[in-house]
């Protein structure tokens, strides 16, 4: 996967404190990454745009 100009941004949800924190990258065709602020090299999650949507959907309770 072409990682160039990938665009990672903080979760809304992540807390101030350090703790549980994700990182989305939502710039690239076709696919939603996720991967763990403080472990940015142990690899990241892969989802597609849908399945994306439904997970956020179902964790804040809009489905």
């Amino acid at each position: 996967m072409d990682m160039t100009g990938v665009q990672w941004r903080k979760s809304t949800k992540s807390g101030s404190n350090g703790g549980a924190c994700v990182e989305v990258a939502d710039d690239l065709p076709g696919v939603v990454l996720v991967r763990d602020t403080k472990d940015r090299d142990n690899g990241m999650l892969t989802f597609t745009p849908s399945a994306w949507r439904a997970f956020v959907a179902e964790v804040s309770g809009r489905s």
